[in-house]
């Protein structure tokens, strides 16, 4: 009996295991959604307001993570100075009109749209093992 008792402990402790290390993966950053959202948000604005894309190899992996805790996105002013403030809902919220993109990651917590964006960044910087472009 005790034989049984062990094995069904190790399944329990195996499911527990299991179902730990899937919310663990749950809240950690996602690229692939970072990337949707930096090429469909982030690139369409610049392409509207300065008619040119700014790509993730643009930058080493450095100057990104360096740019994005110093959360100044413009410092003419000329537009909210906060790179967080283009991670947020309240940006999506004045988009959504205008960009599907937004509209479908409204409802994304903004901590989140920020780590996925970092992820991707960083991840597809120039000095990353996989650079990325903005096409």
């Amino acid at each position: 009996m005790s034989k049984r008792v062990s094995i069904v402990a190790g399944v329990v402790m195996a499911a527990l295991l299991t179902g730990l290390s899937g919310n663990v993966a749950a809240a950690e950053a996602n690229k692939k959604v970072g990337k949707v959202y930096f090429k469909m948000i982030c690139t369409v604005c610049h392409m509207t307001s300065s008619g040119k894309a700014i790509p993730p190899n643009t930058r080493t992996m450095k100057e990104w993570q360096a740019y994005l805790d110093a959360d100044k996105h413009d410092a003419t002013g000329k537009t909210n100075p906060k790179v967080s403030y283009y991670l947020s809902r309240a940006y999506r919220e004045t988009v959504k009109g205008s960009n599907k993109a937004a509209e479908k990651f409204l409802a994304m917590p903004d901590a989140e749209a920020a780590a996925n964006v970092r992820a991707f960044v960083v991840g597809g910087a120039k000095d990353s093992d996989t650079p990325a472009s903005c096409e």
